[in-house]
């Protein structure tokens, strides 16, 4: 089989590890700069995002201390104001004065390094972080990226997608709460989001994760006769739903909606 060259790299971001997979045909002396770039850039967005490190600039900002005016924040924090009222309060990046905006940052970084790459000439790639993957371009010349949605809680493959540009979030095992209480949500197993921006399908499957069963098929429908994210949910007893484009993404053996 015909397959790309290209390079791979696994490093650990965020607390996880993240894989950046490039199947274009650079020169080796062009990709590894390009991967220390797309790492370099994960890290700052850890650096600058992450709550939990005290010399971050969420963390400054929640102390009410002087932050840099870096204008991705500003564009995260926007953005998430325009998801929470998109969501109708579901997905909230401030829940008791304190702003986290992790439901949402991990798949914005990904889709922002995906564009980087693509204007960076590694237009094949697929960047995967726990759950939430990016790929565009092909996995072999012709041959369209084939994805496995693995369940958080069991880590088996749930489905096989087939694709040469999707955005892909899966909620489920991380810590989520209802913006309402303040209390963690597990009345679902996992959820999980199709879409071409994986920042917006990350805060979506955030969202609907914390709705719980009834609400999230309701709006999971909603989200998808209104634009392109398609939706499947799993339930605490492993029950499977999924809205009707979501099998457009199989291969033969994807399964209809339930």
């Amino acid at each position: 089989m015909t397959t790309f060259p290209g390079s791979a790299r696994v490093e650990m971001v965020m607390g996880i590890p993240v894989s950046v997979d490039i199947r274009t045909a650079l020169p080796r002396r062009e990709l590894a700069p390009v991967l220390d770039d797309a790492f370099a850039w994960l890290r700052w967005v850890d650096e600058t995002f992450n709550p939990a490190k005290e010399d971050s600039q969420i963390s400054a900002l929640n102390r009410g201390g002087t932050i840099r005016q870096i204008p991705e924040l500003i564009e995260v924090l926007h953005r998430c104001d325009e998801l929470s009222e998109a969501t109708g309060g579901w997905f909230e990046s401030r829940i008791n004065g304190v702003i986290d905006a992790s439901g949402y940052i991990k798949g914005w970084a990904l889709e922002r390094l995906s564009r980087a790459l693509t204007n960076a000439g590694a237009v094949d790639h697929r960047i995967n972080a726990a759950g939430d993957i990016r790929v565009r371009g092909s996995a072999a010349p012709g041959k369209r990226w084939q994805i496995g949605i693995r369940d958080p809680r069991t880590d088996l493959v749930r489905r096989v997608v087939f694709t040469h540009d999707l955005g892909i979030a899966t909620t489920g095992g991380a810590k989520v709460v209802d913006p309402r209480t303040g209390i963690k949500q597990n009345s679902l197993g996992s959820v999980t989001v199709l879409g071409p921006d994986l920042s917006a399908a990350d805060a979506y499957a955030t969202a609907m994760y914390a709705m719980g069963p009834v609400l999230a098929r309701r709006f999971s429908m909603e989200l998808a006769a209104a634009g392109p994210y398609e939706t499947m949910i799993i339930s605490r007893d492993d029950q499977e739903v999924s809205t009707p484009g979501f099998a457009a993404y199989g291969g033969p053996e994807a399964r209809l909606a339930g």
